[in-house]
């Protein structure tokens, strides 16, 4: 299957926390449409309270059977990569788990409730790109609704005692042995 496999670069934002429990927040900042000559970890500059730093470079993926989530992220006028993070002990820089154009893969990181996930504007180079890839490699798949069995009342009316058909079968097939039901 065909893949489009883009290197991008990754700035991270750290800023002092309003919370009592931590010191320090992290969250994506921006995408870079190309990885920068900077180290991992080299800090861009301060903004005030906060700092930005390059996280370094990060592979971003995109796969022909979800084409229809790429074309409906692209066309929402306000395109997104989610970023997800996983936060690191004592305020360090977190880790990079994975970029992604899909909404509903970044969607799914959010569940575990400890990952750091961001969904930030797509620049426009990525744009174009993502947009001929799925130029070039989308199939509209077809709604395809299943058709359930229809039930059979007869099967239904026979499971309708449960526990109370168990016994009456019991004591039936007891009778038929020729033993007295107990």
């Amino acid at each position: 299957m065909p893949t489009l496999t883009m290197q991008v670069g990754l700035v991270l934002e750290k800023r002092k926390s309003n919370s009592q429990w931590i010191d320090f927040v992290w969250e994506a900042s921006s995408i870079l449409s190309e990885p920068a000559e900077a180290e991992a970890g080299t800090s861009l500059g301060k903004h005030g309270e906060s700092e930005m730093f390059y996280a370094g470079e990060a592979t971003l993926e995109a796969h022909t059977y979800e084409t229809p989530q790429y074309r409906d992220n692209i066309s929402s006028g306000a395109p997104k990569i989610w970023v997800i993070l996983k936060p690191q002990d004592n305020d360090a820089m977190p880790e990079l788990v994975q970029v992604t154009c899909d909404p509903t893969e970044g969607e799914g990181y959010t569940e575990t409730g400890w990952n750091i996930v961001n969904a930030i504007p797509m620049p426009e180079p990525i744009q174009v790109a993502l947009m001929a890839f799925i130029d070039e490699h989308h199939v509209e798949r077809g709604f395809y609704k299943r058709k359930r069995n229809k039930a059979d009342p007869e099967a239904l009316a026979k499971g309708r005692l449960g526990p109370e058909r168990d016994r009456i079968l019991r004591e039936q097939k007891t009778r038929e042995d020729g033993h007295e039901p107990s």
